[in-house]
């Protein structure tokens, strides 16, 4: 009875703990404001706390979520598992509607969306960063950012920038340019005729900034009139100059996966590369999908299972987090 009667303590102690440490933290809606777009966020933060570090969460590209959560994809939950893994963690993060996505939406670009580029995206991140900055819980000498896919290319360049952005979480980070990279999935899946189309159509991108009519094999929903504005924007930024001018003593994560066809680790070599002069970690994992969970098949309709996050990614956070 002695042995029962102290394990009965003993359990009580630590879900009092666990409901005590949950309830420190809140997660409030918050708006903040970026040249004319009011863009809508979840800020998890602890109540009363004393300035800790806190990081700015940014999501994959396309329809995709202050949580993840993807309107191809859908409900993924990965960058809320990733704020309440940082909050474990002492760790305050906000996380945000992008532009034409959630409660966001498109705002003063509904009749413009074709103006809509990754300028527009980087100066939401920027905009996130100084609502973080500003918060009386905020060390402003520990403020990070952590992003996926994508949300990296905006990462690197907050780190170019000021204020200075203590470290940096790169998940599964884009390699190349943009159209470097939908090429090389091209020459891999695509017949001759079409790879010789899309070739073709990414010379006139380049050169003019058009694209032809009538792409064939679905490539046409990659590049079109109605994106190739935003395409050429994006296509012009170089992952790996943005690396080359990230402060040498900036701590840097970079993970990358032998499941996810975006980002395998053989392809990120010359990213890795570019880092070397940062205080950086690379953690190659091991049959973790795109969306930062265990799957070998990086299928997208196992994304919205809302699986916990791989351990390896908790691992590699857990040494990570108080670089």
């Amino acid at each position: 009875m002695k042995v029962v009667a102290a394990l009965l303590v003993a359990l009580f102690t630590l879900l009092t703990a666990c409901s005590s440490s949950e309830e420190r933290w809140t997660d409030e809606d918050v708006t903040f404001e970026a040249e004319g777009l009011t863009i809508h966020g979840t800020y998890r933060h602890e109540d009363g706390a004393a300035p800790s570090p806190a990081a700015l969460l940014i999501s994959e590209s396309g329809n995709t979520d202050r949580n993840g959560d993807n309107a191809v994809a859908g409900p993924v939950g990965n960058m809320r598992q990733l704020a309440e893994l940082l909050s474990d963690r002492g760790v305050a993060s906000l996380r945000y509607d992008k532009v034409g996505t959630g409660k966001t939406g498109l705002g003063p670009y509904a009749l413009r969306p074709a103006e809509v580029g990754s300028a527009v995206y980087t100066g939401g991140a920027r905009a996130a960063v100084r609502f973080l900055a500003d918060q009386a819980a905020t060390d402003k000498d520990r403020i990070s950012v952590y992003a996926l896919g994508e949300g990296t290319i905006h990462a690197m360049t907050l780190a170019t920038e000021t204020p200075k952005i203590h470290s940096l979480g790169l998940f599964q980070p884009l390699p190349g340019r943009y159209l470097d990279i939908i090429t090389s999935r091209v020459r891999a899946n695509a017949s001759p005729e079409a790879l010789a189309s899309w070739l073709a159509a990414v010379n006139q991108v380049r050169t003019a900034g058009t694209v032809p009519p009538n792409l064939p094999e679905g490539l046409g929903a990659l590049l079109n009139p109605g994106n190739v504005k935003a395409v050429v924007e994006a296509d012009k930024i170089d992952p790996l100059t943005l690396a080359a001018r990230i402060p040498a003593d900036t701590p840097v994560l970079l993970t990358c996966s032998d499941a996810d066809g975006q980002a395998k680790c053989d392809t990120e070599k010359p990213l890795i590369d570019a880092l070397k002069h940062t205080a950086l970690t690379v953690v190659e994992l091991k049959g973790v999908n795109h969306v930062l969970r265990d799957d070998p098949t990086d299928n997208v309709a196992n994304y919205s299972k809302q699986d916990p996050l791989s351990p390896q990614v908790v691992t590699a956070l857990d040494g990570f987090v108080t670089k």
